[in-house]
């Protein structure tokens, strides 16, 4: 008898790079270990034309919100951050996302879900409650420390953690313990997959192979990498730089105009940061959960330039009381922690690259997709819905960039 096909839906969005990249992961996890044996479909509900238009405009206003007015971001995350303002942004968000939530669930519905999106559950949930239905739901947090109360559901049959620091988060907020799984956040598979030497990766990639190589990723939401490129540039030691630019337009056309004093290689945006970041020493970046995630991954040491105050200042945190970074806000900060992780032979570097090895999840979305197979395969098969608009394979590309 033929094994029973496995349909998985993923729910993402696109406000950050973050989100969709840990839902990418997880899809080319599932491919890469089920393959046949699986039909995965990545979806953003906000999207659709169903979904509310300021919620959809949300997404791109993101940007807008933590570059220009950091501060007003910050309260508006900290206001609704506690029970009531939760419960009733819960009851909103269940009616404003109903609509996109049934047209992304039309046509044969999936055996199991996983979001790695808050704003969804309450809409999912409200869902299998008016069509009398149930298919195991299952999120996946992508903060390390710092986590909005909107991602605890105890509705959900598992909420997918990164450490046992979120684990108590989510019991406090009323998770049950026997929900709770420890997993990591999602990072590509690709960084579990590579094992060759940094210094064999960076003779593929025609970057000097024995030089101390520095990866600075930027986004449009980075204001101080320029300053610590310039720094880096005038260091006056044997180092290589490589920038992405992360779409940054504006960043990307200054570090072009830069007279380079080291050798350097500039990108506007690519899609295997993790391949890089293998083949580097150190980064530096923002404080995103998904950088810091797969920089913990690859063993990577890390400069944290910027730092969205809310919901990026536990990772910050974090980071540093584990020794896998430091913070580096000013030119200044970044020469001391330039010349601190150098000195004496690199002392510092190693210690605090062995730190990040033994903190980082690179299997996490391997072991995602596992709990997601077999709750899938332990289901019973849903009914399909009369609006058939069909179950389509993931259009988008697996391969996610780096928040």
């Amino acid at each position: 008898m033929a094994k029973r096909l496995i349909r998985i839906l993923i729910l993402t969005a696109d406000a950050g790079f973050g989100h969709r990249s840990a839902a990418n992961a997880v899809a080319k996890a599932l491919k890469l270990k089920y393959q046949s044996a699986v039909e995965v479909r990545v979806e953003n509900p906000l999207d659709l034309e169903s979904a509310p238009f300021f919620l959809r405009e949300a997404q791109t206003d993101y940007d807008r919100w933590v570059k220009q007015v950091p501060e007003l971001y910050k309260l508006g995350y900290q206001a609704s951050d506690a029970a009531i303002p939760t419960r009733l942004l819960e009851d909103s968000l269940a009616v404003l996302l109903f609509e996109a939530i049934r047209d992304t669930f039309s046509g044969p519905l999936p055996d199991v879900v996983l979001t790695t999106y808050p704003m969804y559950q309450s809409a999912i949930m409200l869902l299998y409650r008016l069509r009398k239905i149930h298919i195991p739901l299952f999120t996946v947090v992508t903060d390390l420390s710092t986590v909005h109360r909107l991602w605890f559901n105890r509705n959900v049959d598992g909420c997918l953690v990164p450490n046992e620091i979120v684990a108590n988060l989510a019991a406090v907020n009323g998770v049950p313990q026997d929900k709770v799984h420890i997993t990591g956040i999602p990072v590509s598979p690709d960084i579990l997959y590579e094992t060759r030497p940094a210094e064999k990766i960076r003779a593929e990639l025609g970057w000097h192979p024995e030089l101390t190589t520095i990866l600075a990723v930027g986004s449009t939401r980075t204001e101080k990498l320029l300053e610590a490129a310039s720094v880096i540039n005038h260091y006056g030691s044997e180092l290589q730089l490589v920038v992405v630019a992360g779409k940054n337009e504006e960043l990307y056309q200054e570090l072009n105009q830069i007279g380079w004093h080291i050798p350097v290689q500039l990108f506007d945006f690519v899609d295997k940061v993790p391949l890089l970041m293998k083949a580097s020493d150190l980064v530096i970046c923002k404080a995103g959960g998904l950088i810091v995630t797969e920089a913990l991954a690859c063993g990577l040491p890390m400069v944290l330039t910027d730092i969205i105050q809310g919901q990026e200042t536990g990772n910050a945190e974090l980071i540093q009381r584990l020794q896998a970074g430091v913070v580096a806000e000013t030119p200044l900060m970044m020469m001391e922690a330039l010349h601190h992780f150098l000195m004496n032979d690199q002392k510092m570097l190693r210690q605090y690259a062995d730190n990040a090895r033994t903190i980082g999840k690179p299997a996490a979305a391997c072991d995602v997709a596992e709990i997601l197979y077999e709750a899938g395969k332990a289901s019973t098969p849903p009914k399909a819905s009369k609006r058939a608009r069909g179950f389509r394979p993931a259009e988008r590309p697996l391969e996610g960039d780096s928040e």
